[in-house]
């Protein structure tokens, strides 16, 4: 069980509104909790039959909801040795925002893992300007 960090709400809620609109689904980030996860493992069907991705993603796609997941908080690149890998991890916010999910999913009856009510519209927008002002300013 992952300790609980005193996040702000104003966080918790970017960062889980960055989670839902990425193309990534739930499964995706529980194995980020076990061991770090390649790039290439997300891409095109191979992801799509992981239960990592809703479609099969092309790599810069990927790539780029990657770093934007960074950005947010939620995860971090793996370093070995040598430097910087292709291979990413939660952070301490993310693997609290996973347990958050993984709870509503128990506590709603007949969800199934990789489900989710998904992001409303007014989520989807929000995202959208915010990461483009990230991204440009």
């Amino acid at each position: 069980m992952v300790a609980s960090l005193p996040y702000p709400p104003r966080t918790l809620r970017r960062a889980l509104r960055a989670m839902g609109c990425s193309r990534f689904c739930l499964p995706f980030f529980q194995a980020m909790e076990r061991q770090s996860v390649p790039l290439l493992a997300t891409v095109a069907e191979g992801g799509y039959r992981q239960g990592y991705t809703r479609r099969p993603l092309s790599e810069a796609a990927a790539e780029m909801d990657l770093l934007w997941l960074i950005q947010v908080g939620v995860l971090r690149r793996e370093v070995d040795g040598q430097g910087i890998t292709d291979s990413f991890r939660l952070t301490p916010l993310g693997s609290v925002l996973v347990a958050q999910m993984e709870a509503q999913i128990t506590a709603s009856p007949g969800a199934s893992q990789g489900s989710r009510s998904g992001p409303s519209w007014g989520d989807r927008l929000y995202n959208s300007v915010y990461r483009w002002v990230k991204l440009t300013f």
